[in-house]
């Protein structure tokens, strides 16, 4: 039997105001630290984290990052971080930055520490990031050698972002409990290109259930309450849940179809998380799930603010769906290495029919 791979970080500490403390939990890890942030970002973090690292005696550096990562990107990034001496490498910040973190750890052998100022992903557990093109295409997807050592999630500075980047979020990591299940179907590979663990698809299971327990709770206290239990689960299930549950239960049809759906330029300012979020309803048409089962799914995505169709309102923000637009996002959705974990062989000619069956629904539902 294949061997399996079970990968997470060393150590994830999540709660109200933890970064006021994060000398406290890098003290075990580091000396010197170099920090990735936009300028932004510093501005909010940069008294309370210098503060925190006096008190035990760490050292710090701040470089600035913005924009895409491009291989051009990661080459500056690195010959900036040349010019100082640091031991660890603290990326603060959304998905882009702590992309540019990870690169940078990977580039120069230093442990990796993440603390995101948004939950629009899972990235922060994750070992994997992405680079993209001139065009803002993705071109490839870039592996560290392990996850971070160390993740640090203050949910007090999460609750402060705006409400769409969480439900991005919940977009991302609603999904991988399908896809884990369907990768176990296909016997196929996980993130870490073994057999998929156990545990990766009973997390993943357990993060759609904490998703659907508590977001829509969690979205409407948010802007009375701030940080709830319902808000605090939902950020567990967003970041740690999702992270593990993907890279050790695997992907399937949902996130192949990013590849597919960033080649439409209309469909490109989308966020992540909402193209998973319509990838999983054509994964879930596939599957051939009961139309009850689909439709309890978008109701609660258009309840939320998800997509529940490509086209108009609700939707990805596509300006045709007509074919020739559903066979270029399924070429290059065929390409992805996810497709191949589902329980059945699947062509371009199924993920267009899926696509056009999504769409019927949405208008039978809006009619």
């Amino acid at each position: 039997m294949q061997h399996l791979i079970f990968g997470s970080p060393g150590r994830y500490v999540q709660g109200e105001g933890v970064i006021d403390s994060i000398g406290q939990w890098l003290i075990e890890y580091a000396r010197r630290v170099l920090i990735v942030c936009d300028a932004g970002v510093r501005q909010i973090v940069e008294s309370q984290v210098e503060t925190s690292l006096r008190e035990h005696d760490i050292g710090c550096v701040w470089i600035a990052f913005a924009g895409e990562l491009t291989v051009a990107s990661v080459d500056a990034l690195v010959n900036d971080a040349s010019a100082h001496a640091f031991d660890t490498v603290v990326a603060i910040g959304g998905g882009k930055a702590l992309d540019a973190g990870k690169a940078l750890s990977h580039a120069t052998s230093r442990p990796l520490v993440t603390v995101p100022t948004i939950a629009s992903n899972d990235s922060p557990t994750s070992k994997n990031y992405v680079l993209y093109d001139d065009h803002h295409q993705l071109a490839e997807v870039r592996h560290m050698p392990r996850s971070a050592v160390l993740v640090l999630v203050d949910t007090t500075l999460l609750a402060r972002a705006p409400r769409a980047f969480l439900i991005a979020g919940i977009g991302d990591a609603v999904s991988k409990y399908f896809e884990a299940h369907q990768c176990k179907q296909a016997q196929g590979k996980n993130l870490f290109g073994a057999r998929p663990s156990f545990a990766g698809y009973a997390l993943a299971h357990a993060c759609y259930e904490a998703i659907r327990e508590n977001a829509e709770t969690a979205l409407s206290e948010l802007q009375t309450h701030g940080v709830t239990a319902s808000y605090d689960r939902l950020i567990e299930a967003v970041i740690l849940l999702s992270g593990l549950g993907f890279e050790s239960g695997g992907l399937s049809i949902a996130h192949a179809m990013t590849r597919g759906l960033s080649r439409m330029e209309s469909a490109q300012p989308a966020p992540h998380g909402h193209q998973v979020a319509y990838g999983l309803l054509v994964q879930l048409h596939l599957e051939g799930r009961p139309d009850a089962f689909v439709e309890d799914i978008a109701a609660f995505f258009a309840r939320i603010g998800l997509p529940t169709r490509m086209l108009g309102t609700g939707g990805l923000g596509a300006r045709s769906v007509d074919r020739d637009v559903l066979a270029q996002i399924a070429e290059y959705t065929m390409r992805a290495p996810h497709i191949a974990n589902f329980e059945r062989p699947v062509e371009a000619s199924d993920l267009i029919a899926a696509m056009q069956a999504v769409e019927k629904r949405a208008q039978r539902e809006l009619a």
